[in-house]
C-alpha cells in the first residue's frame, strides 16, 4: 500500500471513530445527561458532524 492510501485509511478510520463519538454524545445529550450543558453540547455535536462531514468529501475527493 502506498503512502497516500495509507494517509487516507488512516484518515478515514480516525474520521469513523470521531463520528462514533460524535453519535454517543448525541444519545448522551438525548438522554438528558448534562442538562446545564445541552445547549453547548448539542452546538458542538451540530459542528463536530459538520466538519467530520466535510474532512471526508474531502478524503473521497482525493
Amino acid at each position: 500500500m502506498d503512502v497516500a492510501k495509507k494517509q487516507s485509511s488512516s484518515l478515514s478510520k480516525l474520521i469513523a471513530q470521531l463520528d462514533e463519538d460524535r453519535a454517543f454524545l448525541l444519545q448522551q445529550i438525548d438522554l438528558g445527561k448534562w442538562p446545564e450543558l445541552r445547549h453547548d453540547l448539542a452546538a458542538l455535536e451540530r459542528e463536530l458532524g459538520q466538519l467530520l462531514n466535510r474532512a471526508a468529501d474531502e478524503i473521497e475527493q482525493k
